[in-house]
């Protein structure tokens, strides 16, 4: 009996490991996607996911959690500047992808602090996202299967902070002022992509190589993230000479596969609650 309870969990394990979406992310079309990350280039996890699936016609939206307003080592530049700064590329790396820039939320919080922000609070703001945009598909950082998984800062928080949302999204009773006062409605989110996930625990592999180009277009927008902006900051515009060795290191940073360029998640489908295992 124990070997076939032993042989029944393992099996399991192996099922929960090979999870596949039913229809292949490559051939979704109509659907809401929602991704949540903490900075305002958080999303080049995913960017040629996301142009393939905007291409597509489906509808996405990225919701942000700081203005990454500390992310540079330019002391000349105040944190207004850098947000406003960050704001301008991410705009410009989601017109690249050719997601309109009216589907880009800031919730505004500090970058570097958002681990030590009123919890409460900042699940409240996303839940009310969540509610609004009711999304078919959630693309978070992954908070770990089985085992926590480690991010720094606030990625880690970002993580727990989606995965909380989302649980709390579906419960009518939980701020339910969102519900009485605002109108909006109660929200389970059916499907998952968690990305920047544990190799082992990657199920998925989407195929980009047709959106190569414009995932490294828009990565190579963040010019105070890349290169001498990191340092001292002369953007928005690179020379022509930085511009060519940018787009050469992020080429070598798109992953491979079988000689195919992809981008690995966790898929993961069902209740909120099981999120993690």
């Amino acid at each position: 009996m124990k070997k076939f309870f032993y042989f029944l969990v393992m099996l399991c394990i192996a099922k929960g490991v090979m999870a596949q979406p039913d229809v292949p992310a490559d051939q979704w079309t109509g659907k809401t996607i929602m991704l949540i990350g903490a900075h305002p280039d958080d999303d080049t996890y995913s960017q040629g996911t996301l142009a393939m699936l905007q291409e597509h016609g489906n509808e996405i939206y990225i919701v942000t959690l700081t203005t990454g307003n500390v992310g540079t080592q330019d002391t000349t530049l105040s944190m207004t500047d850098l947000a406003l700064i960050r704001k301008q590329e991410e705009l410009a790396a989601l017109k690249e992808l050719g997601i309109p820039g009216d589907h880009y939320i800031n919730l505004g919080y500090d970058d570097g602090m958002l681990e030590y922000q009123n919890k409460k609070d900042v699940v409240a703001n996303l839940v009310r996202q969540i509610r609004k945009i009711r999304p078919d598909v959630l693309f978070a950082f992954d908070p770990g299967k089985g085992c926590q998984r480690w991010h720094k800062a606030d990625h880690r928080s970002a993580a727990y902070l989606a995965a909380d949302a989302a649980r709390a999204a579906m419960w009518p009773l939980l701020f339910q002022g969102q519900i009485t006062m605002e109108g909006l409605k109660a929200f389970t989110i059916p499907e998952y992509m968690f990305y920047d996930s544990d190799t082992a625990d990657i199920n998925t592999w989407v195929d980009i190589s047709k959106y190569v180009d414009k995932k490294i277009n828009a990565m190579s927008k963040y010019v105070s993230q890349w290169s001498s902006g990191w340092y001292k900051y002369t953007g928005p515009v690179l020379s022509q000479k930085e511009e060519k060795q940018v787009k050469e290191n992020l080429t070598r940073r798109i992953r491979k596969r079988n000689g195919v360029a992809v981008e690995g998640f966790r898929y993961y489908k069902g209740l909120p609650d099981n999120i993690g295992r």
